[in-house]
């Protein structure tokens, strides 16, 4: 079966081409690098010269699709000019080969052949030398270190500044790739964000209306209808102010808009009002200390969803709203009766569980809710187990 060579890259069709055309003009010309009464000259004349040139033209094509093949068929090759009387265009073309084979070759090869071509070089100025004891015999060794270990050392540096800049240009991709990864991440996170804080602080003034404009189209009683639609305006003027705030601040580009102070838990005691306003019977007993901003602005926002979801499908009876600062965690507890409900239902997405569950897994904390049993009846209780002791000490230093 016969062999199949790799095809050879168009610049090295261009060297084999301008070696041969020139080899063939000094041997056209009778340009010779020695003469035929040298001693180690076995094959004189012009004839003989043309086996390794062309040889070495054929290796040329293969110098960077196999270079180690053609460095091989090169040394063969520039031995058998050595016994004639030798072409300047062979021996540069083998400085060439050799130049290819550590550039382009394994990484092994590129090792290799320059320790290798600097030991005969010293070999070929130090044996010579000690056997015949002529000055002249040096010259050996400084042509084997012109030929082959320059060529060789010149590739091996040229090869580690290709690599070295190979490598910055691939930690320069990755770079680029892991700035883009956190700016989707970060756009994520900032989206997760807004969508919590949009829901928690309208959706309780929705809820309320569609929940008392409901009772207002269902009871035919002025009275009624009057306080559904006091109470209506007043969540509907209060979430489009949220609303206007909210996009003013995502709408200004020049940053000059401050957002708002985020709620505290001082702030509790208004929105348990708000939502006795809306019709709920709600407790609220709070024992807890000072805690982080974090988790204040957590521990407020679930209380608000709580309570919102309270309003929308809680059946009728007592809410409580319970805050226990306890084995360095503040506790967080929203119940309220689970059952028939005669009032009107406000329809839910679940969007508010998940916020909630967000909210606390971003502080490593611990979220449950869900049906319970209680001596009172069954309740639908909210708890969340909130860390505050890393986050106080980090904030104290």
């Amino acid at each position: 079966m016969a062999v199949r060579l790799p095809r050879p890259h168009r610049f090295d069709v261009y060297i084999a081409t301008g070696g041969l055309l020139g080899g063939l003009l000094l041997w056209g010309l009778g340009l010779a690098t020695r003469p035929h009464t040298e001693p180690y000259v076995l094959l004189p004349g012009r004839w003989p010269l043309l086996l390794p040139l062309f040889v070495m033209a054929g290796c040329e094509l293969l110098r960077r699709a196999a270079p180690r093949t053609a460095l091989l068929t090169g040394t063969a090759a520039i031995v058998l000019d050595t016994l004639t009387q030798g072409n300047l265009v062979t021996i540069l073309m083998y400085t060439d080969l050799m130049y290819a084979a550590v550039l382009y070759g394994t990484p092994s090869s590129a090792r290799r052949i320059p320790r290798i071509t600097g030991l005969l070089s010293v070999a070929g100025a130090v044996v010579p030398f000690a056997l015949w004891r002529e000055p002249e015999a040096l010259l050996i060794g400084v042509v084997t270190g012109i030929v082959a270990f320059g060529p060789a050392a010149t590739g091996l540096i040229v090869r580690n500044h290709r690599d070295a800049a190979e490598s910055a240009r691939l930690r320069a991709e990755q770079t680029t790739l892991l700035a883009e990864m956190d700016r989707t991440q970060a756009v994520t996170a900032e989206r997760a964000r807004m969508a919590r804080e949009l829901h928690d602080m309208v959706a309780n003034h929705l809820s309320a209306i569609a929940i008392h404009s409901t009772a207002a189209l269902s009871l035919d009683d002025p009275k009624t209808s009057q306080e559904a639609m006091v109470v209506i305006r007043e969540n509907s003027v209060a979430g489009l102010s949220e609303m206007r705030r909210l996009i003013g601040i995502l709408r200004d580009s020049s940053g000059d808009l401050e957002p708002a102070a985020a709620p505290t838990l001082d702030g509790l005691g208004s929105l348990v009002e708000g939502a006795r306003a809306n019709g709920l019977d709600v407790t609220l007993d709070t024992g807890h200390g000072e805690v982080p901003a974090p988790v204040e602005l957590a521990a407020y926002r679930i209380v608000q969803e709580s309570l919102t979801n309270a309003l929308k499908h809680a059946a009728s009876g007592r809410v409580t709203v319970s805050l226990a600062q306890r084995d360095g965690s503040l506790v967080v507890t929203v119940t309220s009766p689970y059952g028939d409900r005669d009032a009107p239902r406000a329809p839910g997405s679940g969007a508010g569980l998940v916020g909630m569950r967000e909210r606390v897994e971003l502080l490593d904390g611990t979220f449950e809710a869900g049906p319970e049993d209680s001596p009172d009846g069954k309740i639908w209780a909210v708890r969340a187990t909130l860390p505050v002791n890393d986050t106080v000490e980090g904030d104290t230093a």
